[in-house]
């Protein structure tokens, strides 16, 4: 069963996105979480079912991550989504640290993945499903400058900022 809910933030209306789980925490697990306007953003389907109990823990991180006070979401994610390829990228997105930024060519390394992969790695990032909690915004061009995010570029300078990262280049 899929489930979804909104949950207002600093960055506009997010879209939460699960899918039932005994497994999780709170009975759901993220399948995705969009932001208003966002490239390739879910929209919600006839069938879903609006639950936003279902998502409170979620909604509570978020809330603490925008407020400052969480800098590690534990937040479970919903299985089968991707290629083997894209979860090996989103993985490794998992291990970049609050607060910090890392190139796509530094991605591919950690993957396996040098030279040619960069490319790849770049596609795989820019079909995250789950902004925010899977920081892709912390990925950053080889010179320091911000490049592509699915949500638009201030909103990946607005969450570098709020990270104190955008200091750190």
């Amino acid at each position: 069963m899929t489930m979804y809910a909104t949950v207002d933030s600093p960055l506009g209306e997010l879209l939460l996105v699960g899918e039932e789980s005994s497994a999780a925490a709170g009975g759901v697990a993220l399948a995705s979480l969009s932001l208003p306007g966002q490239k390739g953003a879910e929209v919600v389907q006839d069938g879903w079912i609006h639950a936003p109990g279902a998502f409170a823990g979620i909604a509570a991180q978020l809330r603490a991550y925008f407020e400052g006070r969480l800098t590690r979401f534990d937040i479970a994610y919903a299985e089968g989504r991707g290629t083997e390829f894209q979860r090996r990228v989103w993985n490794a997105l998992d291990t970049v640290p609050y607060g910090e930024t890392v190139s796509y060519g530094q991605i591919a390394e950690r993957i396996g993945a040098p030279g040619a992969g960069v490319r790849a790695v770049g596609t795989a990032i820019g079909r995250n499903p789950l902004l925010i909690v899977r920081p892709c915004h912390r990925v950053i061009g080889a010179d320091g400058a911000l490049r592509g995010y699915a949500g638009g570029l201030e909103r990946k300078e607005h969450l570098l900022g709020l990270e104190g990262a955008l200091a750190a280049r």
